[in-house]
């Protein structure tokens, strides 16, 4: 049987929904009201706030604040000091709580680390965010963006393998074999 492993320096605080197989490591603060799934891995230093949605499977590195108005799906990685952010005008004089942007990430997407991502702009699925991007805008499923301001330079398979496509619009993962195609600026996976 699963059980959760929480260090002994972690804070989880009550009324947190933490599902089985789930790790929590030091210095690490759940706060009420968030929802984790079945065996992610939260790492060092992680604040998860109220109402976050985790789903299975996803990897929290250390240092990353996930800030209410996130949802991440199932098998999402988060790097090392990744950012979120839930308000787009914030004033330290002004209070903003309750007028969070939400951001969602879609199933198996990346985010690398020391990424930013300004809310209310989702990240689609299988999505891949390189090191150090500032994303400003929606992200579409599969694509790979990197830069300040992120900018989309191409595809990723749903290994994490850049996509070269050929004259009729298909490209094969090199290490799955799938295979995808391109059509009116969107690429799809091909389920035989």
């Amino acid at each position: 049987m699963d059980t959760i492993f929480i260090h002994p320096t972690a804070v989880v605080d009550e009324g947190s929904a933490i599902g089985n197989g789930t790790t929590i490591w030091h210095f690490t603060h759940i706060m009420p009201g968030c929802t984790i799934g079945e065996r992610c891995n939260i790492g060092q230093n992680v604040v998860i706030s109220p109402q976050v949605v985790l789903g299975n499977n996803v990897k929290v590195q250390n240092n990353v604040s996930i800030y209410t108005g996130v949802t991440c799906a199932d098998d999402v990685f988060l790097g090392p000091s990744m950012v979120f952010t839930n308000v787009s005008n914030p004033r330290s004089a002004i209070n903003r709580r309750g007028q969070y942007e939400k951001t969602h990430v879609g199933k198996g997407a990346s985010i690398g680390a020391n990424a930013t991502i300004v809310c209310g702009n989702d990240i689609g699925d299988y999505a891949f965010i390189g090191a150090g991007a500032v994303v400003t805008k929606h992200v579409p499923p599969y694509a790979l963006v990197i830069g300040n301001p992120a900018r989309q330079v191409g595809w990723i398979s749903e290994y994490g393998h850049r996509l070269v496509f050929d004259a009729q619009g298909r490209a094969t993962c090199p290490e799955s074999g799938e295979v995808y195609e391109r059509k009116a600026g969107s690429i799809f996976k091909i389920v035989y």
